[in-house]
Parts: C-alpha cells; structure tokens; sequence
C-alpha cells in the first residue's frame, strides 16, 4: 500500500525535478534539498502511514453538544475582554457543525490518512487537512466578525520527516494565531478538535504564510535562483 506522500502530483513533481537537477551536477548538495527533503519524507513515512491505513474507518461524526458548544464559545470569548458573546457563540457553532457538512460534502468514510490516500488518487473532492481549514476559513470569515479575526496556520511545514498539517483558528480582533484557538476538524476526520494554539499537544503551530514563503525561499535556493 502507497504512502499518501506517493500519490499526489506535486509530490511527484518535487522529487523528479530535484533529483534530476542534481544528477545534471552530478553531485547532491551537502545541505539538504527540496528534493530530499520529499524523498525522506516519503521513504520515513510510508511504514507509518501503512499501518495508520490499517484501521481506516472513520467514527461515526456525532451532532455537538449544547455543552460542547457553550464550551468552546465561552473559551473564544475568554480570548479578550472586548469579543462579543453572541460572535463567540455564533463562531462556535459554525467551528463545530460546518465540519459535519463538509464531511458529507466530502465523502468521508476513512480515519484521516486514508481519507488523504483517496484524495490523491482523485477517488474523492476534498478532504485533506488543507481543504478543512480553507473551506472552515472561508465560512467563518462569512459571518464578517467585528471583535474576532480568522488566521490558517501550519505545523511540521519544514519537518524533514513529518508531513505538513494545515489548520483554521480563531483569536480576538488585533491578536495573532499564537493567541488563538486552533479549528481543526480533519484530526478526527469531521468531529471538531480544538485548543488554545500554545496548548496542542500533537502540534507546534506557525503562521501559513511565514512557512509557504520559507519553502519557497529553500526551492528556489535549491534551483540556484537565489
């Protein structure tokens, strides 16, 4: 069974273009490349991710609780004395029943992993972590909040070994996504996990734009660009 990071094209894409760089050098740089970087991932990561497709059955998604809603609401409007209640209230809801939808919309029958596993072979729309925190994102940035502000950040952006995950968050107006509350509802496959940013503890998150800008600093220096 093919790791996920085998699947997609750009994965493909990286790997051919740097490796064949390298052999029309003929040497491989000493630091490490772009392109390495995809091949350790993908060689590390494949025992892993096979055993994660193992059990590949996703949970049955469960409508929230009015408890579970109250209780993120109340940790949004914790975030500063200045967010409105009833914003609170309302970005609390979308955060925990918008996931539901989109999980039908995407067809998720799969614990994570091999939900991306079906992505990529093109078998299902959407549904890698990315598509949940755009898609999240752009519904809450709908509700246009006057005391609150909606961030996307990213974790293991950089990590030589991990794969990339992506996440939409929530933080009072002026605040930035390290005093957020992280949205993240591909973790449990459309059930929504959430947590102030500096207290998950699966990831350390930073800002998308800060780690898509770094990477394309390190590919272009790669390709000799820069």
């Amino acid at each position: 069974m093919k790791s996920p990071a085998l699947t997609g094209g750009a994965f493909h894409f990286c790997v051919m273009r740097s490796t064949t760089a390298a052999l029309q050098n003929n040497s491989y740089k000493t630091t490490i490349s772009w392109g390495e970087t995809i091949l350790r991932r993908t060689f590390l990561i494949a025992p892993v991710a096979a055993l994660a497709l193992a059990g590949c059955s996703a949970k049955p998604i469960l409508d929230p609780s009015d408890a579970q809603i109250n209780a993120l609401a109340a940790t949004i409007r914790s975030l500063g004395d200045h967010v409105d209640p009833v914003e609170a209230t309302r970005a609390a809801n979308i955060a925990y029943k918008y996931p539901i939808a989109l999980a039908a919309e995407y067809g998720v029958e799969d614990a994570p992993i091999a939900h991306n596993r079906k992505v990529n072979l093109g078998k299902k729309p959407r549904g890698l972590c990315w598509h949940w925190a755009e898609d999240l994102q752009a519904r809450l940035i709908q509700e246009n909040f006057e005391t609150l502000d909606v961030h996307r950040a990213i974790a293991n952006g950089l990590n030589p070994i991990l794969l990339s995950h992506s996440t939409a968050l929530i933080s009072a107006k002026g605040d930035t996504m390290y005093d957020a509350i992280v949205l993240d509802p591909w973790r449990h496959s459309g059930t929504l996990f959430w947590s102030k940013t500096k207290e998950d503890k699966r990831y350390k998150w930073y800002p998308r734009l800060e780690i898509l800008t770094e990477r394309q600093r390190r590919r272009l220096a790669y390709e000799g660009d820069l």
